[in-house]
């Protein structure tokens, strides 16, 4: 994607569906049949463009149409594409809700106002989304349920958020053992666009 546009992930296309050239399309959008309502859509890398027609929402995902796509073959060849949209040409989020792009990079305070890290990531692994904050004080990342209990405050216009850190059981500490007295811990690396 190039340098100053910000681009937003609206959807993935997963499989092609059927022998015509219709391909099934995992929706991030909040109603999962607008996402052929924004226009073109781009890959990752802002360099092919995909018009899309949405033909049905099924509970697997939206079955469309892209424009010069015929064949089963052709629609195979798509399988994998993230397909995004300039964030100029989506409406404002509403009060209260959040495009994730817009979270990446913000700064991560305490209560306290101390700053803990800073928002990388927002991965959703089918049980809401989360807030990946990498440590100021350690290589690794932590995983903030994006819930008002732990993220009660965003202030996307100040750059940064508020974090409630979840209480770890003391059995829960697998893995915490191993941390120096610098915060870091032994052992791998962590891990890793809607409203919420």
């Amino acid at each position: 994607m190039s340098g100053s546009r910000k681009m937003i992930l609206l959807g993935r296309i997963v499989a092609a569906h059927g022998i015509r050239g219709e391909v099934q399309i995992v929706s991030h959008t909040g109603d999962p049949g607008a996402i052929g309502a924004y226009g073109p859509l781009a890959d990752a890398a802002g360099k092919r463009s995909f018009t899309v027609r949405v033909i049905r929402v099924t509970p697997k995902g939206v079955i469309a149409r892209v424009e010069g796509v015929y064949d089963r073959n052709a629609a195979e060849a798509l399988r994998g594409i993230d397909l995004y949209v300039d964030r100029s040409r989506l409406p404002p989020p509403a009060e209260g809700e959040y495009y994730h792009e817009d979270l990446i990079g913000l700064a991560a305070h305490d209560p306290e106002g101390k700053r803990i890290g800073s928002v990388v990531a927002m991965p959703n692994y089918g049980a809401g989304d989360l807030v990946e904050i990498k440590l100021d004080a350690s290589r690794h990342t932590e995983l903030i349920p994006f819930q008002d209990a732990y993220v009660p405050l965003v202030d996307i216009a100040g750059g940064r958020l508020t974090v409630i850190m979840p209480a770890f059981a003391p059995d829960d500490g697998e893995g915490r053992e191993g941390e120096d007295a610098d915060g870091d811990e032994s052992g791998n690396d962590g891990g890793s666009t809607p409203p919420r």
